[in-house]
């Protein structure tokens, strides 16, 4: 009998000095079942550093988005729904879950997250396997015609850049809500996006045909608006 496989879904926020504030893994199978997860705020990060931010914007990475989302996390600590652990510690709990499920690594924009936990010192090098769940996305999802219909239906698009280029959204929020055909705004705590948006998207990608070899990096010109629009 074939060994079940795993897969760890990993997800941060971070702080303004581009390490990991708030970090969570969810173990699970290619079915969607979790067998175990880990969601905690870094000690030493967290607590002593601020939250990732942007004084230029006025949505939830601006000033004023800022503290709604410490003042959530200061509710989820309080609830004991976070909870404060170091570095070493969770450290431990990924060599542990390695041990147990030998899970292949994931994440919507892998190399985001890889970079800013290694900025803070989260050793995930004992992954055997390991592939971007964004790539898969965009190969296995977003490519589709269907897709592309939801996000014109929708006005799902990114904003206008200064040569003039707008591109349909290809983000774990808008991937999710094709899949459920229901748009919901992410949390974006580390847990919740984890949990509620991209493990939906993994078993979507992972039960279809031959899904590996559609792992593909984004190209912003392959989904400008204006290759797709037929003017009437």
């Amino acid at each position: 009998m074939a060994r079940k496989q795993f897969f760890a879904i990993l997800d941060t926020e971070t702080t303004i000095n581009d390490t990991v504030a708030d970090f969570a893994i969810v173990i699970c199978d290619r079915n969607g079942n979790i067998y175990n997860q880990c969601a905690v705020m870094v000690h030493g990060h967290y607590d002593a550093m601020e939250l990732f931010h942007d004084k230029n914007t006025n949505d939830i990475w601006g000033y004023a988005g800022l503290q709604k989302r410490k003042a959530q996390y200061s509710a989820m600590l309080d609830s004991g729904v976070r909870m404060l652990a170091s570095v070493n510690a969770i450290n431990k709990w990924i060599n542990q879950a390695i041990g147990k499920y030998n899970p292949t690594l994931t994440a919507y924009n892998l190399a985001f997250d890889i970079a800013k936990c290694a900025n803070t010192g989260i050793d995930l090098t004992g992954f055997n396997n390991r592939f971007c769940l964004w790539q898969a996305s965009i190969g296995n999802i977003c490519n589709s015609k269907k897709y592309r219909q939801f996000c014109l239906d929708n006005h799902l698009f990114n904003n206008v850049s200064k040569h003039g280029n707008m591109t349909f959204k290809t983000n774990a929020e808008v991937v999710c809500g094709f899949i459920n055909n229901n748009i919901i705004d992410e949390p974006h705590t580390a847990l919740e996006d984890a949990r509620d948006f991209e493990l939906p998207i993994l078993t979507k990608v992972i039960n279809k045909r031959d899904w590996q070899s559609k792992i593909m990096a984004y190209n912003w010109q392959d989904f400008q608006v204006k290759n797709h629009y037929v003017a009437r």
